[in-house]
């Protein structure tokens, strides 16, 4: 988005009164109470791993929160959110469907809400303003699923997923998914693949994500000019599949690459670029040198 959606969205954004809100105490939706179990059932997961824990059920955990994670990344995020680059549909909807299984929710949900979060960052109106603390940008907006529409409205920002109907029948039918995956692991392995698959490497990949909303607005260094607190990260980019580079991201939104210097670790782009060198990937974004020079700070863009 340009600089005129962020221009529209702060304008907008000062017309909305910030008021304290009650994190626990209120009302909570059925979908509220959803995503608090799930949430839940996997750290109660995790740490009953050391408890029931075997090697192989471990190397399964890591490798599922690899998997996942990167199919949040590369899919949900840089193809389907910024449409950094395209794909087949046919190689497009299984790593969609992959992503489901990080527990982030559909991709309708989780594209709307990035999107909402780019148009409005650091505003009364972003679903996670680090500017409401800590905790509330790492993990307690997912709860309050009322005062995410009341900060932005409906989901009328997707309407390119809403239009396929894959994503509607995920948005119908992630629970019967969610459900079934959890009974075919527990039937590979047992309760060890439960605690350490579903646990470990479902917090693993919930935490990953998290620290991008939360930490990446608040420790680390600005590269460019964005004018909001995004933050560069470095000792997440390896843990975030190359997401923690949040300066460069959200100097260019639409690039598919966030590690922008090669000592900038950046796994998502390497798959990128991996589907692009077999002609896969098509349309892959990155950033100009003109666009690079209208966001570097005054000393750097005058040399």
């Amino acid at each position: 988005m340009g600089d005129t959606t962020k221009d529209d969205a702060s304008s907008q954004s000062k017309a909305v009164p910030k008021e304290k809100r009650a994190y626990f105490f209120r009302k909570w939706t059925r979908i509220d109470v959803m995503r608090a179990s799930a949430v839940g059932a996997v750290h109660l997961l995790c740490l009953m791993a050391p408890f029931n824990y075997k090697w192989e059920a471990l190397r399964f955990g890591v490798i599922l929160a690899i998997v996942t994670n990167l199919s949040i990344t590369f899919s949900y995020h840089r193809n389907l959110t910024h449409r950094s680059f395209k794909l087949p549909k046919w190689l497009e909807y299984p790593f969609a469907y992959s992503a489901l299984f990080a527990l982030q929710g559909h991709p309708i949900d989780w594209v709307s809400t990035h999107r909402f979060h780019h148009q409005f960052t650091d505003s009364d109106r972003d679903p996670h303003s680090p500017i409401e603390g800590f905790w509330f940008s790492h993990v307690l907006w997912i709860f309050d699923t009322n005062y995410i529409r009341e900060k932005c409205g409906g989901r009328n920002n997707v309407m390119d997923l809403k239009q396929q109907w894959f994503y509607r029948f995920l948005r119908k039918t992630i629970g019967f998914h969610i459900i079934t995956f959890w009974t075919l692991v527990y039937l590979l392995g047992g309760l060890p693949y439960l605690t350490c698959g579903v646990g470990v490497g479902g917090a693993i990949g919930y935490h990953g994500t998290w620290l991008i909303n939360s930490a990446c607005h608040i420790w680390g260094s600005q590269a460019w000019n964005t004018k909001d607190t995004s933050r560069n990260v470095w000792w997440l980019g390896l843990f975030t599949m190359g997401e923690s580079w949040h300066n460069n991201h959200h100097a260019f939104e639409a690039s598919a690459r966030h590690g922008l210097e090669w000592y900038q670790v950046d796994i998502t782009w390497y798959l990128i670029r991996f589907f692009q060198a077999l002609g896969l990937a098509t349309d892959v974004k990155l950033p100009t040198e003109a666009q690079k020079r209208k966001m570097a700070f005054a000393r750097y863009s005058q040399l």
